[in-house]
């Protein structure tokens, strides 16, 4: 297939694009290279993808109409995974703006690109952070999500509404994929992971917020990989059992999907913290803090439907998942 992969240098969506071409898959991957963290590390992470002939690497802001409906126009993606988002929880309390930019018009313009170029299936990612205020865990995509405590969730939000539309509207299929705290090598430098290990390898102290009591889903990147591809390959289809009177957030009487995708066993932040002791061999000096503005105390993915829908389900302990980005670590920054 010929896919549109934007975010192309991102975390998730270097790795998914180096999955693909290595499956025979032509990839068109947009990035703007935006300076919220280290561009360094987004250049070599696409040096990963430019060898392969297969591989199209474009520099494009997603808020510029013309420019992302010109690539659709001349590389006719049969199927796009919106990755590109400006991500961060605590950030989005600084910059709302670029939240709006990327995450609600960048987004517009890909779901516009999809209808006027006929794409067979747009995946894009939205975010556990979009439970919010819920608490009856584990999380499902059958539950209400009204009550997001940060912009960032509630434009990954927005986005599952927007993709509804367009379901609903245009017959486009469209899957919302929740992540839940994606971790490993090649990594983003805003995340604790990279930031402890930093800072312990250093002798500095470590931020640990709600005094290191709060749970996450820690999900380990070829896990989310694995789930994207699997839901990339299979089309969702129209839910004929749904109804107006009991409606269900996860399907629709259009070709809508969302799922869950986390590691289904939530870690204590301080357990994790000690997993990556272990590997660094190194003691943390740990600065205890109460829990920030916008976060929510414990993430846990129900994957039920995931499960049921491509077989697949998430299962790299953080024991392995931690020591694998340590090595990664300490080769990339020689350390």
């Amino acid at each position: 297939m010929k896919v549109l992969v934007t975010g192309s240098a991102g975390f998730i969506g270097s790795t998914l694009s180096l999955r693909l071409l290595e499956r025979g898959d032509e990839v068109v991957g947009i990035d703007n290279l935006n300076d919220y963290y280290d561009v360094e590390l987004k250049k070599a992470r696409l040096a990963r993808c430019t060898p392969h002939p297969g591989f199209t690497d474009l520099r494009v802001d997603m808020e510029d109409r013309a420019v992302v409906a010109g690539v659709f126009a001349k590389y006719r993606p049969q199927r796009v995974v919106n990755l590109a988002a400006q991500a961060g929880v605590r950030y989005s309390i600084e910059n709302p703006m670029a939240y709006v930019d990327t995450n609600l018009v960048g987004f517009a313009n890909i779901l516009e690109g999809c209808r006027h170029y006929g794409v067979e299936h747009l995946v894009y990612a939205s975010s556990s952070s979009v439970y919010g205020a819920n608490t009856d865990m584990p999380f499902s995509v059958h539950q209400n999500v009204d009550h997001p405590l940060s912009l960032y969730a509630a434009t990954k939000k927005a986005n599952e509404l927007m993709a509804h539309t367009y379901s609903h509207l245009y017959r486009i299929p469209t899957t919302g994929l929740r992540f839940f705290t994606v971790y490993g090598p090649w990594g983003r430098p805003d995340m604790a992971l990279f930031k402890f290990t930093r800072a312990i390898l250093a002798g500095e102290p470590i931020d640990v917020f709600n005094y290191g009591k709060h749970r996450r889903d820690f999900t380990y990147i070829d896990d989310i990989v694995e789930g994207v591809i699997r839901v990339l390959d299979r089309l969702p289809e129209p839910n004929p059992d749904w109804s107006g009177d009991t409606p269900d957030s996860a399907t629709s009487t259009a070709p809508y999907r969302l799922y869950n995708i986390g590691n289904n066993n939530p870690v204590e932040l301080m357990e994790y913290i000690e997993v990556l002791e272990q590997c660094l061999g190194k003691t943390a000096i740990k600065n205890l803090l109460p829990l920030q503005a916008g976060d929510v105390p414990d993430t846990y993915a129900d994957v039920e439907d995931l499960v049921r829908d491509t077989g697949y389900l998430p299962s790299t302990p953080v024991s392995v998942g931690v020591s694998r980005f340590v090595d990664w670590y300490r080769g990339y920054y020689g350390v």
